[in-house]
Parts: C-alpha cells; sequence; structure tokens
C-alpha cells in the first residue's frame, strides 16, 4: 500500500495502537527500542577528544535498520515518534543519524497520551530535535560507562568475577548495607505504657497515661511505673480537666508519579515494582477496546510531575458530580507541589480518559491491568476533590497529678475518600459526650513493658522513597536499579525487605573506601543537577564528565595500586562428597551460596543449599519436600529426589492429607492471612496469619 509518511514508534504494541489512529497516508514502524549504543567489549569513549561515544549498531538490529531505511526510503517524510522523554530523544537521535534525516527539517513529535486527538495533533506540530535533552541523555550513558567500565574490573580482578558498580546501584546497596548496620548495632530500650479504661455511664473508653502535674513524663523502668501507680486511687474519682473539640481536614494525595505509583501499587496490590512499569507500560501503548478501538488508557507512566491540563481537570469535575455529587468536587484544587528536581514537561499519570472508568473497560482488560488502571483512576479523581473532614475530641483526665489523655475521632466529611480508599482504614473511635468538670470512674488499669525496635529493613517502595528523596536516579531508573543489585547477588528480598548478602557487604565497603564519591548520597543527588542543568541548556555535557572524571581517575589509580584482593574463604559443609569422599564446602557463587566439593578441579561435584520443611514428599513418599528457587527468584517447593521424582508445588505442603480427597493439603498465602486449601478438591479450612 502507498504511503507519504513514516511514524517511526519504539515497540509493535504502540506502532498497531497509533497507525489505527491514521489514514492511509501513513505508515507506522518499530524500532524495537535503541538501534546504537557503546559497544559492550570496551570503553567506547574517546577520553582524548571530549569523552566522544563511539556508537556502534547493537548487535541484531541489522534486518531491523535494513527495514527501516526501506520504508523511509519510499516517505515523502519521517517523523520521529519515540517516547517523550530524554531515553526516547535519543533513540529518534540515533534513527535521525542511521536513516541520515535532515537536522533542519521538524520532524520529532511527542505525545503524553497515545490517543487520537494526541497523536493527530502531536503530527500536526513537529519539532527540531532537542539537542539538549540528547547531550542530557548521553552524559548518563558515558557516566554511567565510566563508572561501571573502570570499577567492575577491578571488583572482578580482586574479588571475584561477575560483579558489577554504577553509578546509582551503588548508592541504593549503600543505603541498604547501612541500615544492615543499624540493625546490627540496634541497643533496644526499655519502656512503659499505662493504658487505662475509663467509664461514664455505659460508655467504656480508653486513656493513656501522658505526664504528671501536666507535664508529659516518660516511664523509662517499672520503677517509674510504681511511683504512678502509687499516685493513683484506683476507687476514687478522677477529673475532666480539658476538653478540646476541632476540626481536622485531611487534604487529598496529588496524583501519580513513577515512584508513588510504585510505592502504592506495592502497598496495596502486592506488586513488584517490575511488574507495576511493566503494566503500565501495556495500558500506555493501547488496549483493544471492542468497538472502541484500541487506545491508550494513562498517560506517559515515567514522569516526576504532579501537574494536570485544565481538559483533564475539567473531565474529572464531571465525573465527580455525576458520581459523587457536586459537594465533593473541590472548587479549587490544591495545587500539587513538585518535588525539587521534578521536570515539569509531563503530566502527573492519569487516564487518558476520565470518563473511561474502571468498570467501563473492566471486561477488555487483564486482572492486573483493572487493578493498576482503577489505582490510577481513582487517585486521579480523588486529587481534585474536597478534603475529609474529621471531627476530633482530646480529652484529659486527672487525679492526684496523675494525667491520662484520650483521643477521639469521628469522620465528618469523606471527601476525596469517597473515591479513594486510605491504605490504612481510619476507624472512628468515638468518646462519650464529656465535659469539663465531670468526674468519671476507673473500670480498669494495665502497665506494659515494651522495647524500643531497630529500624526496619528497606522494602522495595521505601528504597524507592528514599532514593527519591535524597534526589539519587530518577523515575525511570529505579526499577532496573532494584533488579540489578538483586541479579548480581548483592541482596536478597526476605519477607519483601533488601538483606545484604557478604557479596553485597564486601562490594560495598570496597567502592566506599576507594571510590567514596561514588557512594556519597549527596555527592550523587548533585551530579543528577548537573545532568538536568545540561538538560535545560545551562552547563555543557563534556564539562560535567569532565569535573566528575579528574578526580575519579585518580581514585581507580590508587584502588588498583592499593586494593588487596579479598578471599571469600569456604565454609565447611559438614558432609563428604558422594563421588570421591573429600570433604564438601560452601562456596559463594553468583547466585549465591552452593556446595561444592573440595577436591575441584579434580572433582566437580556441585550442589545446590536447599532448605528442607520437614514434610515427606506426598508423590513418591521416600525424599523430603525442599524449598527451591525459579529462575525469577520465586520461591516453589520440589522433591529433593528430583530428577527422579518430579513433585513440585508453588504452595507449601503442610504435611497433611485432605478429609474430603486424601490429596496432599497446602498452605495458600494471602495479604491477610494464610490459608489450608487442598491441592486438588475444594476443601479449605482458616489457619493462623
Amino acid at each position: 500500500m502507498a504511503y507519504k509518511y513514516l511514524v517511526i514508534v519504539e515497540s509493535p504494541a504502540k506502532a498497531k495502537t497509533i497507525e489505527k489512529y491514521l489514514g492511509r497516508n501513513y505508515k507506522v514502524v518499530a524500532s524495537l527500542g535503541h538501534i546504537r549504543d557503546l559497544p559492550k567489549s570496551r570503553m567506547g569513549i574517546d577520553f582524548e577528544n571530549n569523552y566522544e561515544p563511539d556508537y556502534i549498531t547493537i548487535r541484531g538490529k541489522g534486518p531491523v535498520i535494513k527495514d527501516l531505511k526501506k520504508h523511509a526510503k519510499k516517505a515523502e517524510k519521517v517523523f520521529l515518534a519515540a517516547d517523550p522523554d530524554r531515553e526516547g530523544e535519543a533513540i529518534a537521535w540515533h534513527l535521525s543519524f542511521i536513516l541520515k534525516l535532515d537536522n533542519e527539517e521538524k520532524n520529532r513529535v511527542v505525545f503524553n497520551e497515545i490517543t487520537k486527538d494526541a497523536v493527530r495533533n502531536a503530527l500536526k506540530t513537529p519539532r527540531h530535535l532537542n539537542e539538549d535533552l540528547v547531550h542530557s541523555q548521553q552524559a548518563r550513558r558515558v557516566l554511567d560507562r565510566i563508572v561501571g567500565y573502570q570499577i567492575s574490573p577491578l571488583l572482578w580482578k580482586k574479588v571475584k568475577r561477575g560483579l558489577s558498580a554504577g553509578r546509582v546501584q551503588s548508592v541504593a546497596l549503600k543505603i541498604i548495607c547501612d541500615r544492615e548496620k543499624e540493625i546490627k548495632n540496634f541497643n533496644p530500650e526499655e519502656y512503659w505504657s499505662i493504658e487505662a479504661q475509663f467509664k461514664k455511664e455505659k460508655k467504656v473508653f480508653e486513656a493513656n497515661f501522658y505526664g504528671l502535674n501536666n507535664k508529659k513524663t516518660k516511664l523509662p523502668d517499672n520503677e517509674a511505673v510504681e511511683k504512678v501507680m502509687n499516685k493513683i486511687d484506683q476507687s476514687g474519682d478522677f477529673d475532666v480537666n480539658k476538653v478540646i473539640k476541632k476540626e481536622r481536614k485531611r487534604n487529598p494525595y496529588a496524583p501519580f508519579t513513577t515512584s508513588s505509583l510504585q510505592q502504592e501499587a506495592a502497598g496495596k496490590l502486592n506488586f513488584r515494582t517490575r511488574k507495576t512499569m511493566m503494566v503500565a507500560q501495556q495500558l500506555y501503548e493501547g488496549i483493544s477496546l471492542g468497538k472502541g478501538g484500541t487506545t491508550g488508557l494513562i498517560t506517559y507512566m515515567r514522569t516526576d510531575s504532579t501537574r494536570l491540563s485544565e481538559t483533564a481537570k475539567q473531565e474529572a469535575n464531571e465525573v465527580i458530580v455525576s458520581e459523587y455529587g457536586a459537594e465533593y468536587a473541590a472548587t479549587n484544587p490544591k495545587k500539587q507541589k513538585n518535588i525539587e528536581s521534578a521536570q515539569d514537561a509531563h503530566e502527573a499519570i492519569r487516564p487518558t480518559s476520565a470518563m473511561r472508568k474502571p468498570e467501563d473497560v473492566q471486561k477488555n482488560l487483564s486482572k492486573d491491568q483493572f487493578k493498576l488502571y482503577q489505582l490510577i483512576w481513582s487517585r486521579f479523581i480523588a486529587s481534585q476533590m474536597k478534603p475529609a473532614i474529621y471531627d476530633t475530641v482530646r480529652v484529659d483526665i486527672e487525679q492526684n497529678g496523675v494525667l491520662f489523655r484520650a483521643n477521639g475521632s469521628q469522620i465528618k466529611f469523606k471527601g476525596y475518600q469517597m473515591a479513594y480508599a486510605e491504605t490504612k482504614k481510619d476507624k472512628d473511635n468515638i468518646l462519650p459526650d464529656l465535659s469539663e468538670g465531670d468526674k468519671i470512674k476507673l473500670e480498669s488499669i494495665e502497665p506494659n513493658q515494651h522495647y524500643t525496635q531497630p529500624p526496619a529493613r528497606y522494602s522495595e517502595a521505601t528504597l524507592i522513597k528514599t532514593l527519591e528523596e535524597n534526589g539519587v536516579g530518577r523515575p525511570s531508573t529505579y526499577a532496573p536499579t532494584l533488579e540489578t543489585i538483586q541479579r548480581r547477588y548483592y541482596v536478597t528480598l526476605q519477607s519483601k525487605r533488601f538483606e545484604p548478602t557478604e557479596l553485597g557487604t564486601i562490594v560495598n565497603t570496597i567502592i566506599g573506601d576507594f571510590f567514596p564519591n561514588i557512594v556519597d548520597v549527596s555527592f550523587t543527588a548533585d551530579m543528577e543537577k548537573d545532568l538536568d542543568a545540561v538538560e535545560e541548556g545551562k552547563k555543557e555535557w563534556v564539562e560535567v564528565i569532565d569535573q566528575f572524571y579528574q578526580p575519579f581517575k585518580e581514585e581507580v589509580t590508587i584502588a588498583e595500586k592499593e586494593l588487596e584482593e579479598v578471599e571469600i574463604e569456604d565454609e565447611p559443609a559438614g558432609f563428604d562428597c558422594e563421588k570421591c569422599g573429600s570433604p564438601m564446602v560452601i562456596k559463594m557463587g553468583r547466585y549465591g551460596k552452593f556446595y561444592a566439593c573440595s577436591n575441584f578441579p579434580d572433582c566437580r561435584n556441585t550442589k545446590a543449599i536447599v532448605k528442607k520443611i520437614g514434610v515427606t514428599c506426598p508423590t513418591c513418599k521416600k525424599g523430603e519436600v525442599v524449598e527451591r528457587k525459579s529462575k525469577k527468584n520465586r520461591i516453589f517447593y520440589g522433591c529433593e529426589n528430583y530428577p527422579e521424582c518430579e513433585f513440585t508445588s508453588w504452595d507449601k505442603p503442610i504435611g497433611r492429607d485432605c478429609p474430603k480427597c486424601e490429596h496432599y493439603l497446602v498452605e495458600k498465602k494471602t495479604k491477610k492471612q494464610a490459608q489450608v486449601v487442598c491441592s486438588n478438591c475444594d476443601y479449605k479450612e482458616e489457619s493462623q496469619k
């Protein structure tokens, strides 16, 4: 079919969606991401010539480039429609070079959402390639290459092969290791609380010890508690000496940015960061809505801006009025403040049309797509609603100078919470009607001993929040960073919390000792600001790289001379090799620890280290069931006698048979509880959380 215009995007899914919006004069094809990059086998940077990158065609992209050239030759004009960010600008720049397009011609089109109007309007207003954006992306690529290709070989040489260092990943690893040190060095401190139950008429309510003689008082030990308890006449009256009633507002959350979406999807949907971004990409690139055709359901999902267009706000207002009532629509929604480093070129993540309610498109979406779309839609709508209003009461209760305090709250107006439920639901705590001067009776009183707890390890969500708060990395870097530190076996996820491995601790120590700037949070954040200044045309990219490289080069030279080889000693396994009789040892491998024969290389016997769960295999009745990990690091259960016995289960067998059909029972975990169910029939029983 003849066409006049060629539009090049990154992905086939995006190409398919966009082609449906354009007439027969347009051909839409995909570059399948980047077509040129720095070579993998060498540094690829000319240090003597202003850090000039030596780009080469990515292996395997030859046929793609050939196809693109063939299509471009037939077209009167080529439009470069890669994603609207630094990465997309760089892809468009490389395409322009490969296809020998005229740089004086306006052929770059960008759209924040893949809808018919957005795509057609973008094609009406093409612009020149933004060289500042390209230079900013190029600076990041060169910087990451310098760090990775100069520190990684040192780690290979001095520690073990297969290790790597990176500008953002090394900071993330340091943050995790620092938290682990805090936990190990933590000394719990004792403290006490006194909980009392008071009664007015038939209503019993709770109050907690606050202080003595109107001053807040800590209870560090049992002795302090005894002093308080001795002052109290448990059969006497207590005086209500202060009642403070207030109205409290809770403002709606801002619409999603990349990091807040990743955090909330983790908390509410139990999505890993990578999964959130993968599903968001699908919603952005386009979903087939049957008669409605294929359309993008959300705006671009890599953004750190909370800005919304006036059209989007107007649509949201119409939906709020029709769904919840005019009293819920904010007349002047609070303007959300962007984070300091936010690039405001994009909007926040929102539905492309507020009118497209989640339930209307549910039948066209997968389960995960629906959950994420519902989350994005609800948050966006809520951001344009009135605050929630609570009536709060604070009551001070006293006897003999001993002060107890009770707090009550009751929701008066749900506001934005009609659309977007809190992660932790607020429960009304309604106190009886109390007035100053009332006399009330003590129902019960109980002192409780506590100990301070160490800080929690980071989850994916809290680590992303910490990186963002410190200005380290950008929205597009978080998911790959977390993936890399796990793939390198620097950290493991235990109960959804990051724990550094021995290898990760060694690597972090080496980088911290010899390359302190690389793991310095402030230095990395300042570097991000410099790179943003390049994007804004305020700094030259070569100058930014040079300022970093000159001192870094000296650090590399010192490290090469002074860094001693780190020997990770093997641990005795406690049993002998069944092949040669030599003692088995525990070795550290690229993917964790494993059993190996100490007689290597003469004997190459190795075994995976598996965790037995104390249950006999329900299939062969001989071996024990062990915990294993899939290639994607997901835990599953199998027989220790594999491959002779091929029993496997994603759910944990519990060692009992079903009373209904006699198949084995398993423990199936949900977010709220663990439930015992049959592996074969519908039998189930409740289990403890």
